[in-house]
């Protein structure tokens, strides 16, 4: 297995994919943003003082997708078909969690994945929210980024296991 971002003499390079079939591709990434209760309190109530969080947060990750190769050196500009990025609330006082989930799905037809797009996506929505909140919560903590699923290419289709980070199902 080797690094496909890097040449035979070990510089970098963006990968050439001229010769990939276009097909239709999809990623689906998520993150988590961990919070005090009295903090998701204030974005449900939609009392936060810099106003619409999870609808702010929702735009700018939508654009940080369609931005993502301006980010990313070595990542190729998309013609993105589709992006959508969902919210779910974590409420969870038995466990002392509380915060959000962010789920972003990104999809194109071209010869190369759109797995960057999600990863981008989920990242800046969770900052946004962390920006929007951090007057009355500076200890909130964005973990557990990572690829849920991605299909399409030659690498075929890839789906995470949900129990166990760091493991995947690839076929």
């Amino acid at each position: 297995m080797s690094l496909t971002h890097f040449d035979d003499q070990g510089q970098a390079h963006m990968v050439d994919v001229h010769g990939k079939d276009p097909t239709h591709r999809v990623a689906i990434a998520q993150g988590f943003i961990g919070m005090q209760a009295e903090t998701l309190a204030l974005i449900r109530q939609g009392t936060a003082k810099k106003g619409d969080v999870l609808g702010v947060a929702r735009i700018a990750g939508i654009q940080a997708t369609k931005r993502t190769s301006d980010l990313i050196p070595l990542c190729h500009p998309l013609a993105l078909t589709r992006v959508a990025l969902e919210w779910q609330v974590v409420d969870a006082p038995e466990f002392a969690r509380f915060g959000l989930e962010c789920c972003v799905t990104a999809e194109t037809v071209g010869p190369t994945g759109v797995e960057m797009e999600a990863l981008t996506g989920v990242q800046i929505a969770l900052l946004t929210v962390y920006d929007m909140c951090k007057a009355v919560d500076r200890g909130m903590v964005i973990t557990e980024v990572r690829l849920l699923e991605k299909s399409g290419g030659r690498s075929g289709h890839y789906l995470a296991n949900t129990s166990r980070p760091n493991e995947d199902r690839s076929s």
